[in-house]
């Protein structure tokens, strides 16, 4: 990448690295700081918000020859969210769950703000300050700290495409961000397993208390849904394999997995045969589910649960479903949806506005956007806010290439967004191969469905190179074991 710099403005010369096409941008970084582009082809520009499931999805399929594309994101690498509970274990290493955005020459930043009828947006750089001190907080945390109003910045856009994704979901009960683990990213999934073996570690010690060592090991996990099902069937298995081999057994034998859900079951939007089945593959394999149970605060090493009181734990994983993005909260003179604070779109992804129509130059895709009077398959309703989050957003995804790569030639896409339901996927439904296969009217069990569930993950990866990093990944584990080493 080449820059040049005048006094009073800045020219930006990128150069494709395939394409060698070469686009100048133009911008004043005066008060205003405004970053606009111009083309000699005189592309119209496609400003994509976040690199998520949706995001990512439209960057790879848009047609880069006919759009300005712009990728305003706070990472610099899409997230494959179906595998960060094998990473958080150590079954996958956590390469196999991330696909480079950079090549795309993404603006790390978050928007913080639409202006729909100027079509600006204001965003605030995600990278640390210049002068900034090294810290253990990430680049993005250290970020969001010190922002300030002088960092900001506007981007122009012609047309808009929403994809930010959504928050983790606390109900706004006490101490959950301050002393709880989420799932969502591949930074939590690193912290996760960090934390499993350090509280191997410090239960190991000569000077811990039998009392300490129990509650060291109790490892929580709040939501009954699918990504809360799938870790405790991973933390399981790695807790009786490569833990068990490298640690005393009086260790092994302490630690203890429960799993809680305020529902009366869990994995509630699943067949009832399905459930059952998974209820008491968990249970029997000594995963303690308790349901119709509430926390109602949380605190440094232990929780308080209206049904128990005060529960003492090591590592404690919140899985409870999505919260509005912090931006969607903050859009106006839009429609959102009652319930779950989405912008609401029509059937053809367009986000309606306050007065009722539909904006023709901006759509929402993924968990930020709900179509209006079109719920989801009853087998998938819910479980879209939580692992079918990525197969909803993709399907958006691959819809709104159509639609913009017929719009850059001039050519209508008058076909309506449809969701394909395609089954679900959740490792404790889908049980290792200990035992023989097993096909209900719902669906399948045992070794089949264990080998679906693999290879479905293996065909959703999305490039070659992810394809071949789950496959020579996932091999040594099997053989040699997982890597615990902390670092």
């Amino acid at each position: 990448m080449l820059s040049t710099l005048t006094n009073q403005s800045r020219a930006v010369v990128l150069r494709g690295a395939h394409s060698q096409r070469q686009i100048v941008a133009y911008g004043s970084y005066n008060a205003q700081r405004a970053f606009s582009w111009s083309s000699a082809r005189h592309k119209q520009r496609l400003v994509i918000l976040g690199s998520g499931w949706g995001g990512y999805g439209l960057l790879r399929g848009i047609d880069k020859n006919r759009w300005d594309v712009i990728v305003i994101s706070p990472n610099t690498y899409f997230n494959f969210t179906p595998l960060l509970a094998s990473c958080a274990v150590g079954t996958l290493e956590f390469r196999c769950a991330v696909e480079p955005v950079r090549r795309y020459s993404p603006e790390v930043a978050w928007c913080d703000d639409i202006d729909f009828k100027r079509k600006t947006l204001t965003c605030m750089p995600a990278t640390r300050p210049p002068k900034s001190q090294p810290t253990d907080a990430t680049g993005d945390e250290v970020a969001r700290a010190e922002a300030s109003a002088d960092r900001a910045f506007t981007v122009g856009y012609d047309k808009l495409v929403i994809a930010v994704g959504a928050y983790s979901q606390t109900f706004n009960v006490p101490g959950v961000k301050e002393n709880a683990h989420f799932l969502k990213d591949v930074r939590d999934a690193r912290r996760i397993r960090s934390r499993i073996l350090e509280c191997f570690e410090q239960a190991n010690q000569p000077t811990m208390s039998d009392i300490e060592r129990i509650n060291l090991l109790n490892f929580c996990i709040v939501g009954g849904g699918p990504t809360g099902v799938e870790f405790a069937a991973e933390l399981h298995d790695l807790l009786h394999t490569d833990i068990a081999r490298h640690y005393p057994r009086t260790l092994v034998r302490l630690a203890k997995i429960t799993l809680y859900d305020v529902a009366p079951n869990i994995l509630g939007s699943f067949d009832q045969s399905l459930r059952k089945y998974t209820e008491k593959t968990l249970s029997r394999e000594g995963v303690n589910i308790l349901t119709s149970h509430h926390v109602e605060r949380v605190e440094p090493g232990k929780m308080i649960v209206k049904e128990k009181g005060e529960v003492p734990f090591g590592l404690l994983v919140w899985s409870t479903g999505l919260a509005p993005n912090p931006l969607i909260k903050a859009i106006t003179s839009v429609q959102k949806d009652p319930k779950t604070s989405s912008l609401i779109t029509n059937d053809h992804l367009n986000v309606i506005m306050e007065n009722g129509e539909p904006n023709p130059d901006v759509w929402t895709i993924g968990d930020a956007g709900t179509v209006v009077d079109a719920p989801l398959p009853a087998t998938a309703q819910g479980i879209s806010l939580g692992a079918w989050r990525s197969l909803v957003a993709s399907q958006k995804a691959k819809y709104m290439v159509k639609k913009l790569n017929k719009l850059a030639k001039d050519r209508e896409h008058n076909v309506p967004f449809t969701f394909h339901n395609q089954g679900s996927l959740a490792k404790a439904i889908y049980e290792k191969p200990s035992g023989p296969a097993a096909e209900t009217k719902e669906g399948l069990q045992g070794r089949s469905a264990w080998l679906l569930w693999r290879s479905a993950y293996f065909t959703m990866t999305l490039s070659w190179r992810n394809k071949f990093l789950n496959f020579t990944d996932a091999t040594p584990p099997g053989i040699f074991g997982r890597d615990l080493t902390r670092f």
